[in-house]
C-alpha cells in the first residue's frame, strides 16, 4: 500500500477516503511546512498532499532520489510548487480546479458588496458605540445594480462572477484576457486592463498567481480607474503591487478596495489596515466545509488514480 502525507489536518471525510487507498500520515500542525519537512516528506512517503504555503521551489527538488513521485496540490493554484523542477525529478503535479469555482465567486460578491456599501466600516462604527442613528447622507456608498463590472482574468471563477454580476445586479460586463472567450451572456473584451480599468465601476482580479502575473496590478492601472470605482482581489496576493494599492485607497484616486488575498499573507501591511476603505478578509475563499471537503476529494481522486496507473484527472501540465 502506497505511504502517502497529508500536509495540514483536512476534513474528516477526506481522511477517511484517503486511508481507504493508502497508508495516511496526518501533519497535525496547520502552519506551512519548511524546509526541511518538505525535503523529508519526499525522502519518506510515495505521495505527499500539499496546500498553499507548502513551498515546494526548485531547491526543495535539488537532492533527488526522491521516494515521492506526485504532489497532489490542495487547492487550484500551484505557484507555490515548482512544477518544472517536480516534473525534471519525475514527480507528478496535480490540482482541484472546479470544486473552488463557485465558493470563491461568492467571496468576491461578498468583497464587491461590503467595499460598495461600506459594510466593513459600518460594522466597526456600530460596534464602537459610535453609531448616532440613520439620517439620509449617513454613508453614502456605490449602487451596484446597472453598474459595470470589469473582470481581469476570464476563466472558470471569472465567469462565475460575470453570471453573478450580469443576471443578479444587472451590470454590464467588460473583461479582459489573453484570448476570445466564448460566453453565455454579453460581454465586451477590452484590448488591456488600463482600457478595462477606465471604463469600470468595479475591477476584479482573478488570473492565477506566478511569474507572470507579479505584480500585474499596479500604479497605472489604479491611476487609470475612475475616482468612484472599487477594487477587487481574489486571485493571488502578489498579483497586486500593494504599495500602489495603499497609495490610491489613500489619495482618493480609488474610492474602496476588498481583498481576500495578501502578498506576503498572513502578514498584511499596517498602512492597509489602517484604512477605512479596504475590506480585509482572512483568504476565505474556499472557507466551506462542503467546498473544502470536495476539494480533498479530488486530490484523494488524483491521487487513487495515479497510483491505480491511471491518468490523474487533474494533471498540471
Amino acid at each position: 500500500m502506497s505511504r502517502v502525507f497529508l500536509t495540514r489536518p483536512l476534513p474528516e471525510s477526506v481522511i477517511a477516503a484517503a486511508e481507504a487507498h493508502f497508508d495516511v500520515e496526518v501533519r497535525e500542525s496547520t502552519l506551512p511546512m519548511k524546509p526541511a519537512e518538505m525535503r523529508a516528506a519526499l525522502a519518506l512517503y510515495d505521495g505527499v498532499l500539499p496546500t498553499l504555503r507548502d513551498n515546494f521551489d526548485a531547491e526543495i527538488f535539488e537532492e533527488g532520489g526522491h521516494r515521492c513521485k506526485v504532489l497532489a496540490n490542495f487547492g487550484v493554484g500551484y505557484n507555490h510548487i515548482g512544477v518544472d523542477a517536480a516534473r525534471a525529478c519525475g514527480i507528478t503535479v496535480t490540482n482541484t480546479p472546479g470544486a473552488v469555482t463557485d465558493s470563491t465567486a461568492d467571496i468576491a460578491m461578498t468583497l464587491m458588496l461590503m467595499s460598495a456599501r461600506r459594510a466593513g466600516e459600518g460594522e466597526r462604527v456600530v460596534r464602537s458605540g459610535a453609531w448616532e442613528g440613520w439620517h439620509p447622507t449617513q454613508m453614502l456608498g456605490l449602487h451596484l445594480g446597472g453598474k459595470t463590472v470589469g473582470i481581469i482574468g476570464m476563466g472558470r471563477i471569472g465567469q462565475a462572477i460575470a453570471k453573478r454580476c450580469h443576471h443578479g445586479f444587472g451590470m454590464d460586463v467588460i473583461y479582459q484576457n489573453r484570448s476570445e472567450k466564448s460566453l453565455d451572456l454579453p460581454a465586451t473584451r477590452m484590448d488591456s486592463i488600463e482600457a478595462l480599468a477606465e471604463r469600470a465601476d468595479v475591477v476584479v482580479v482573478c488570473v492565477p498567481g506566478g511569474a507572470e502575473t507579479h505584480h500585474l496590478i499596479g500604479h497605472d492601472v489604479f491611476a487609470a480607474m475612475q475616482a468612484h470605482a472599487h477594487f477587487i482581489n481574489i486571485s493571488r496576493g502578489d498579483v497586486v503591487n500593494e504599495v500602489a494599492l495603499v497609495d490610491a485607497l489613500k489619495s482618493g484616486q480609488i474610492a474602496g478596495a476588498g481583498l481576500d488575498v495578501y502578498e506576503h499573507e498572513p502578514k498584511v501591511p499596517p498602512a492597509l489596515i489602517a484604512l477605512e476603505n479596504a475590506v480585509l478578509l482572512p483568504h476565505l475563499g474556499t472557507a466551506a466545509l462542503e467546498v473544502r471537503e470536495a476539494m480533498g476529494m479530488l486530490a484523494v481522486e488524483n491521487l487513487r488514480a495515479f497510483f491505480a496507473g491511471e491518468a490523474p484527472p487533474n494533471a498540471v501540465t
